[in-house]
């Protein structure tokens, strides 16, 4: 495992993005493993920014989401595809039918989760996996539990992600209470994983991650078991270090 220090969210972002477009560049067909929320954003914006000055090319690139609120259609401005399209896909030359998101509207987990592990496998795995980090410890909707979820499955939201995502809703009653998202074991399949995490309210989480037990209920600390994983913190996150 690598941890880089970074000074703040916007060096943060910018030595993600390093990694990334790195990735694009050595295996310009790459399947990238994408996240959303607070944390990519920046990174986002710089891939973005290098892809409109002609340092990067994403015609081949193809994208895997890990996850998706159950119960909302694409055109919500907070479903995931959304947010996939607004803050980065849209700005950048990947082909739409290569972008992979979880169909929030298919009513039948089963079916949608059973699909979307075909779909991974038919790309041949990820090669780079993004991640963030939930409060609790979670990456994708892997919420703590007494075992780690193994593939694509429906997951109930805990209530404090529910509180934590609340800020994007009308209110917290809108918040959607399942979702579909990647499992643990087809995560640790990717061939690299890049954790990205900002700011002190993530300090206390992430020195459980790295250096607590490996345990279910820290859903994230399973990341310890990989062979290639990246760490890209700023200093508020990494000040119990």
């Amino acid at each position: 495992m690598r941890l880089y220090r970074a000074k703040d969210y916007n060096d943060l972002s910018r030595k993600a993005a390093n990694i990334i477009s790195a990735q694009v560049i050595m295996k310009p067909d790459c399947v990238l493993g994408l996240a959303t929320g607070s944390s990519p954003l920046g990174t986002y914006r710089q891939l973005i920014e290098w892809y409109k000055k002609g340092d990067l090319d994403f015609s081949e690139v193809k994208s895997v989401n890990l996850d998706e609120y159950k119960g909302l259609p694409k055109d919500n401005d907070q479903s995931y595809y959304y947010f996939m399209h607004q803050n980065f896909f849209k700005d950048i030359n990947i082909n739409p039918e290569n972008t992979h998101i979880p169909n929030g509207m298919e009513p039948d987990s089963e079916k949608e989760c059973s699909r979307y592990n075909q779909v991974i496998s038919d790309l041949g795995g990820i090669d780079l996996q993004l991640l963030g980090l939930g409060h609790n410890g979670h990456i994708g909707f892997n919420e703590p539990d007494t075992a780690f979820a193994k593939m694509t499955h429906c997951v109930d939201l805990a209530p404090s992600t529910i509180e934590a995502n609340k800020r994007f809703f009308a209110s917290a009653d809108d918040v959607p209470r399942q979702a579909y998202t990647m499992g643990i074991k087809t995560i640790m399949q990717a061939r690299k994983i890049l954790l990205i995490v900002s700011g002190e309210d993530k300090a206390q989480i992430l020195y459980d991650v790295l250096n607590g037990p490996i345990t279910p209920h820290v859903p994230a600390s399973i990341l310890q078991l990989h062979s290639d994983v990246t760490v890209v913190a700023d200093e508020a996150a990494l000040s119990k270090f």
